[in-house]
C-alpha cells in the first residue's frame, strides 16, 4: 500500500468531507487519520488526511482524482507522497546547539528530510567541534553595506539546492522584507519568548534581571514583522530565584532545541495550516 498526506483548506461549506472522502475511496483509498477544523471567527475550513491506496496509485494520479472536488469548493490544497522527504536547508550563526540538535535528529531518522546544507555567517571552523561530514556549506558573511549582496548569494544557494524549508536555527540575522516574503510559508525560525520584551544582546541576563519565574521560546514562520510570524509552537519552563544567568542560558537552549524540533517535525508532516496571522496545528 501508497500512503498519501492531504492537506486542505477554503471557505467553510456543507458537503466538503463526504465529496472528498468518497473521492479517495472511488481511487481505490482507505482513510486511516482525518482531522479538521472549522474556524467560526473566520468562516474557513481545514483539514488534514491520511489515506492509503493500492501501490499502483502515484501522487499524480491521485491528484488528478482530487483536483474536480478541489475545484468545486474552491480549496487551496496539497497532496505528498507520505514517503516524500522533503529538502531542508539549515542557516545558523555562532550558537550551535538547534544546528546540532537537528543534525541529531535527522541522522536518526527522527526527521523525515534531507539537509541540502549549511549556510552560515560564521566560517566553517567555528563548527570544527562537528560532525558535518560532507555536508554542503556555505560562508556568507555579512554587514549592513553588504547585505543586499549576502542575500543575493543566499537566494542563489536556496534556488541551487531545491530547498522545500529554510530553518534559522539560530541565525542571528534579519531577513529583508523581500526574502522574508518570497519565504512566507517555508521558513521557521527559533527565538526566546521574551520578545518583544527584551530585545538586543543577553536576553536571559535581562531576564534574570527583571526576575521572570518562566522562560520559554517560539518557533513561528518568518515575516518582515521580526519575530512576529504565525506561530507553529511554544514551550516554557519554570525558573527560580536559586537560578543564575548561567542557569537561564542553559535551559533555555534546551527548550529552543525541543521547540524547534517539534515545530520543523509538525511542518514535515504537513500538520500546519496558514489561517492568516495564526496556524493551525493538527496535533500527533
Amino acid at each position: 500500500m501508497r500512503s498519501f498526506v492531504l492537506t486542505s483548506h477554503c471557505v467553510d461549506q456543507p458537503g466538503i468531507v463526504a465529496a472528498v472522502s468518497t473521492t479517495i475511496f472511488h481511487m481505490g483509498g482507505d482513510i486511516t487519520d482525518l482531522q479538521q477544523f472549522g474556524d467560526t471567527i473566520t468562516g474557513n475550513y481545514f483539514n488534514r488526511i491520511v489515506f492509503k491506496g493500492p501501490s499502483s496509485l502515484q501522487a499524480e494520479a491521485a491528484r488528478a482524482a482530487l483536483a474536480p472536488v478541489m475545484e468545486r469548493f474552491g480549496m487551496s490544497w496539497n497532496l505528498r507522497d507520505q514517503n516524500h522527504r522533503s529538502k531542508v536547508l539549515l542557516l545558523v550563526s555562532r550558537f550551535d546547539h538547534c544546528l546540532v540538535d537537528l543534525l541529531y535528529r535527522w541522522r536518526s531518522g527522527e526527521l523525515r528530510m534531507d539537509v541540502v546544507g549549511i549556510v552560515s555567517n560564521y566560517p566553517r571552523e567555528t563548527y570544527s567541534n562537528l560532525m558535518l561530514g560532507d555536508l554542503p556549506f556555505w560562508y556568507l558573511p555579512i554587514t549592513k553595506e553588504t547585505k543586499a549582496e549576502q542575500e543575493k548569494q543566499l537566494r542563489g544557494v536556496i534556488e541551487e539546492t531545491g530547498a522545500d524549508l529554510v530553518v534559522l536555527a539560530r541565525y542571528m540575522q534579519i531577513l529583508s522584507d523581500e526574502l522574508a516574503a518570497d519565504l512566507y510559508g517555508r521558513c521557521i525560525n527559533i527565538h526566546h519568548s521574551f520578545l518583544p520584551g527584551f530585545k538586543g544582546a543577553k536576553p536571559y541576563h535581562q531576564a534574570f534581571d527583571r526576575g521572570v519565574k518562566l522562560i520559554g521560546a517560539t518557533a513561528h514562520y518568518v515575516t518582515g514583522d521580526l519575530d512576529e510570524g504565525p506561530i507553529i509552537e511554544q514551550d516554557v519552563e519554570r525558573v527560580t530565584h536559586l537560578d543564575t544567568p548561567e542557569d537561564l542560558v542553559r535551559k533555555g537552549r534546551d527548550i529552543e532545541r525541543r521547540v524547534l524540533a517539534r515545530a520543523v517535525r509538525y511542518h514535515l508532516d504537513g500538520r500546519v495550516l496558514l489561517n492568516g496571522n495564526k496556524t493551525v496545528v493538527f496535533p500527533e
